[in-house]
């Protein structure tokens, strides 16, 4: 069969097939397996250092523990609930012992697991462990490990670690292969202040010590952490993608092109930043249907509009929703506000990086593609399917 009568074939299926095929295969494909990280697995660290103890508490959506102790689910409903958290407590102790280590320099520290909750994070339920060590002093080198997935290569999963000893705090973000940071607590050095009508004489080989200050951590992060974020945060976005995609569709001028990918990067980076900065917030759930709605809106165009124009104008004002979806998982560090602007930049460059790589990858396409005779039809057969996705995420949102 010739290329050409396979696209005839392709265009006498009719939108209502495409759309239920479309749902079948989306649920199919996001049904959770025991074999496989799902989607977007994510922890949460803080790490509170005094000079009596070393508090820990780590959170990590419940998805993951169900992944990684299959018969915790004793009824096989894919909840996680605190009973059966009190009869698995044996193995969970041994999961977080075995996955997370402390080590001051090279001995590792022994945990106390103080207790076991589940909490939800936007919508999202959470098993949230607290964990007590030793107390770290000045001088000493910390070394946290993180090696929950390690082993799998098609794991997204990631660790937002924030840490904090006296008034000092620092962040880091745990993925792909880097499941290690360091931490170093710098001696305190005090000032010598003469008594009144005393002369302090300091020997020649002592050097005058600087004012005392906070001890200061100095860790192995960067932006580039949060720039690597930013990344993954897009691409595994899919509601994003799509959205992105579907603006793309219809044939448009480049200078029309340009606009669209002005307008949204603009647009969520100004509620990206407002809200991570808290001037800015929407209910969770209210922002992730509305992204859904943008993805079902801007397909439908693609099918019934003859014509498009000032596409720019409803991308902003989607866009600036999208932004929100964007923030949330920065809100979930609470950075402080002397990390904020760098983290916050850095995550928003991740994001344009790979949203311009995706243009400029689907434009060439495009281009040969509207040069074929029924490349309508066909563009209007795939907003079809994006109309699916989009509904199925909008369902996926209010009632599971």
């Amino acid at each position: 069969m010739s290329h050409a009568n396979r696209f005839q074939q392709l265009l006498k299926v009719g939108p209502l097939t495409l759309i239920v095929l479309s749902l079948l295969l989306l649920s199919f494909i996001s049904f959770p397996s025991n074999t496989s990280a799902h989607a977007y697995s994510a922890s949460y660290t803080n790490i509170k250092m005094d000079t009596k103890k070393t508090e820990v508490v780590f959170s990590i959506d419940t998805l993951s523990i169900l992944e990684l102790i299959p018969q915790i689910d004793k009824n096989e409903d894919w909840i996680l609930n605190q009973l059966e958290i009190k009869q698995e407590n044996h193995h969970l102790e041994e999961l977080i012992t075995e996955g997370l280590t402390l080590d001051k320099g090279n001995k590792e520290q022994t945990p106390e697991i103080e207790k076991m909750e589940i909490e939800k994070k936007d919508h999202k339920e959470f098993l949230t462990i607290h964990m007590s060590f030793p107390a770290f002093s000045p001088g000493d080198t910390i070394v946290f490990n993180d090696g929950f997935y390690f082993n799998d290569t098609g794991t997204n999963y990631v660790n937002f670690i924030s840490a904090s000893y006296i008034d000092e705090t620092s962040e880091a973000v745990l993925e792909g292969k880097n499941r290690t940071w360091t931490m170093l607590l710098t001696e305190v050095q005090q000032e010598q202040q003469p008594g009144d009508g005393q002369t302090v004489q300091l020997n020649p080989e002592q050097k005058q010590t600087e004012p005392e200050q906070p001890v200061k951590i100095t860790t192995s992060s960067s932006w580039f952490s949060f720039f690597k974020l930013g990344m993954n945060h897009i691409l595994s976005g899919y509601d994003h993608l799509l959205f992105l995609i579907a603006l793309l569709l219809r044939k448009q001028t480049l200078k029309q092109y340009i606009g669209i990918v002005t307008a949204f990067t603009i647009a969520h980076s100004i509620t990206l930043s407002l809200s991570v900065l808290d001037i800015v917030n929407l209910p969770s759930l209210l922002v992730e249907s509305i992204i859904a709605l943008s993805i079902v809106y801007v397909a439908l165009e693609n099918i019934f509009r003859e014509k498009i124009q000032f596409r720019w104008g409803i991308t902003f004002a989607f866009g600036l929703i999208h932004g929100l979806g964007f923030a949330d998982l920065l809100k979930e560090m609470a950075l402080p506000k002397s990390q904020l602007a760098a983290a916050l930049f850095s995550f928003n460059i991740g994001i344009e990086v790979i949203q311009i790589g995706i243009v400029l990858l689907c434009l060439p396409i495009l281009f040969y593609l509207h040069k074929w005779k029924d490349s309508l039809k066909m563009i209007q057969y795939l907003s079809w399917i994006i109309v699916a996705a989009g509904l199925y995420f909008l369902i996926n949102q209010l009632f599971f």
